[in-house]
């Protein structure tokens, strides 16, 4: 594919956009404040990371966050680790999220929550925060105070909501695993923590099936020592509750506390918000801790004026409470829209479900991952035909790059009008280092920008700025929502190797990336999965744009096989159901490949499996892959998989190709 044919516009903001979305709005009055002029959307940029405290000065101004103390300065150290963000600030963020309950906007919808197992629960603002405080004031009476933990086994709905603002509103510490986890994975996150305090349901559906764990989430009670308190959510309604003898129902715990007000504990810019964790396929999750303040005005910039969601917007982000996406979804409280939750899957009953909630509940932003943009494509949807859009405005997608072709099929027959923002970053930040602006055209192929106040360049291995081409996508200056944190790391030492060893005082994030001449960029994949055959550095991501648009194609997965001092490039393919892996499509893909991308990418091995190994976030496991294949002695962590199974199916069909010794 040709560079042109890749840049292609595919959406251009109209004048209205430019002048009334909230990013427009931000611009033109920095402008009015004597900042400026701003050219365009890139000189803006340029600006927030030329002055740094400035911008994020004027992000919580503009953004109308609130705090009990001011801070003495915006950043009283630059050093990276380490960069102190708001001295002398206290705040809290509940109070952040909640600050529409206390205005016009006090009865509005505030949560509406979808689900495969009860009926669908409309909350206003001024019920979410009664809530709010009715479950703070039962978690305090448990004995749980600021600096706690309290972890949650919950879906992504109303109570998970509740449980998080309850959570920080009393300055204790939020950190949640969906219930689809196996009690392995789930204590191997929570186990690091010691809850002071649990919120589990009784179970889950998914796919029109039901799965009571009372039993598993017993066990897990039992295997948490540092509880003093359990609450058991009937997200299946005909079940029993979770037993025990610190159990207590939603129900009661809400009306123990009812009539009481949140607190609003303040706290400082570092004080711990939230807990979330890498994904653990190589041994047990890194506990990563976010602060209050650095996340709460991250998420501002982001929802606000990137993603322009404001007080009259309704908001859907399909995902669980064990992805970071939730944690960015949950803040769009902030904005005074009403949050759209989902829970189940998003095939149930058809894949047209989210784009019938879409149209049915009148959702200006709808967010979901990569793979089931590429699912709708490939089945054929056209929802722009068969569904009301009149209200959708934007279309998030993330979790893994975004095919052109995926571009194409959002601005054929997904959702023509909208603002396609791709939008890439990861749990290590809670947010973005590139994503979207209405303030630009997208360009197929392509994520529109550098976010604001984030000063990401791509480096070569001598950590110098590429020109034009691939490399490390890193960070050259201090970002408020880089994590305050591990936890038990009293050192930093682990934090340090993460983010810091490969480039001395630069954060490197671990993603291969190249930034265009249009000042967008594309991300090629991890670069710890980068292939390098002959020499030559290529993404995984750039097989799986030729791979994945082949109809006879399900799904890939591509790994590095090394071999005499070389690598052969392997390639995993699922056929779609009725097919195999003929002679003739091995033919087609190499072709395909070879044009589409470089002699170098072609697989020297195509592999036919039955299934392709995720993380529980929806992520491909191509570490594992090539660990196995070459035979490393690591134990991988087979609780962080969404499907084990399918790692043991890919050994088997390596050991019947001779890939890999018996």
């Amino acid at each position: 594919m040709s560079t042109a044919e890749q840049s292609t516009v595919v959406w251009t903001p109209t004048e209205t956009t430019l002048a009334s979305s909230r990013m427009g709005q931000f611009k033109r009055w920095l402008e009015l404040e004597g900042y400026g002029p701003f050219v365009d959307y890139h000189a803006l940029h340029q600006w927030s990371i030329d002055e740094l405290e400035s911008f994020w000065q004027k992000v919580w101004d503009y953004c109308g966050l609130v705090c009990d103390t001011p801070a003495t300065r915006v950043l009283g150290s630059r050093k990276m680790p380490g960069a102190e963000w708001f001295p002398g600030m206290k705040l809290n963020f509940a109070a952040n999220l909640l600050r529409w309950a206390d205005n016009d906007h006090a009865d509005k919808e505030a949560v509406v929550a979808y689900c495969e197992t009860r009926s669908v629960l409309r909350k206003s603002y001024r019920q979410l925060k009664a809530d709010t405080g009715a479950l703070e004031a039962f978690l305090r009476s448990a004995g749980i105070g600021k600096g706690d933990r309290v972890a949650g086994v919950v879906t992504n709905g109303y109570e998970a909501l509740v449980g998080m603002l309850a959570t920080t509103s009393m300055g204790a510490i939020w950190s949640s695993a969906s219930p689809d986890f196996g009690i392995g994975a789930i204590n191997d996150r929570f186990g690091q923590i010691e809850p002071a305090a649990l919120i589990v349901v009784n179970g889950y559906g998914y796919g029109g099936k039901i799965f009571a764990r009372q039993q598993d989430f017993a066990g897990l009670i039992a295997g948490l020592p540092s509880l003093k308190t359990v609450i058991s959510v009937q997200q299946l309604p005909e079940e029993a509750p979770v037993s025990g003898d610190r159990v207590t129902t939603w129900e009661k715990a809400l009306e123990h506390g009812a009539g009481q007000a949140p607190s609003y504990t303040p706290v400082g810019p570092d004080h711990p918000v939230y807990i979330l964790y890498s994904s653990g396929t190589t041994g047990k999750p890194k506990c990563i801790v976010h602060g209050t303040a650095g996340l709460l005005i991250n998420h501002a910039k982001e929802l606000m004026l990137h993603g322009d969601v404001g007080p009259e917007d309704r908001f859907l982000y399909f995902t669980t409470c064990g992805w970071m996406m939730w944690n960015w979804q949950a803040s769009a409280l902030m904005t005074g829209a009403a949050v759209i939750t989902v829970d189940g899957s998003p095939g149930y009953p058809s894949l047209d479900f989210l784009w019938e909630t879409v149209a049915k509940e009148r959702v200006t932003h709808f967010g979901a991952s990569a793979r089931f943009i590429a699912s709708c494509r490939k089945a054929g949807l056209k929802p722009v035909k068969s569904h009301d859009q009149s209200a959708l405005r934007v279309v998030f997608s993330t979790g893994s790059p975004l095919l052109p072709e995926d571009y194409d099929w959002v601005y054929s027959d997904g959702a023509p009008n909208v603002l396609l923002g791709s939008i890439a970053g990861g749990t290590d930040i809670c947010g973005c280092f590139v994503g979207a602006t209405p303030l630009l055209p997208v360009r197929r192929g392509e994520i529109q920008c550098r976010i604001l106040g984030v000063d990401a360049v791509a480096y070569d291995d001598e950590g110098k700025p590429v020109s034009g081409g691939r490399g490390e996508l890193v960070c050259r200056q201090p970002l408020p929502c880089m994590p305050v944190s591990f936890w038990q790391d009293p050192n930093n030492e682990r934090y340090q190797d993460a983010y810091f060893n490969t480039f001395s005082g630069v954060w490197a994030h671990g993603d291969f990336i190249e930034f265009t001449e249009h000042g967008g960029a594309i991300i090629y994949g991890r670069s710890d999965a980068t292939l390098n055959p002959g020499g030559v550095r290529i993404g995984t991501a750039e097989i799986y744009r030729q791979v994945e648009t082949v109809a006879e194609v399900k799904d890939s997965l591509v790994v590095g096989r090394q071999i005499e001092g070389d690598v052969e490039v392997v390639l995993f393919v699922v056929p779609v159901e009725g097919r195999s892996v003929t002679d003739e499509l091995i033919k087609t893909l190499k072709a395909k490949i070879r044009e589409g991308a470089s002699p170098r990418h072609v697989p020297k091995h195509i592999v036919e499996v039955p299934d392709i190994p995720y993380t529980r976030s929806g992520k491909k496991v191509e570490l594992a892959v090539a660990r196995l294949m070459n035979g490393s002695k690591k134990t991988d962590n087979r609780d962080a998989l969404g499907n084990p199974e399918a790692l043991d199916k890919i050994r088997g069909r390596l050991m019947e190709s001779g890939l890999l010794p018996e």
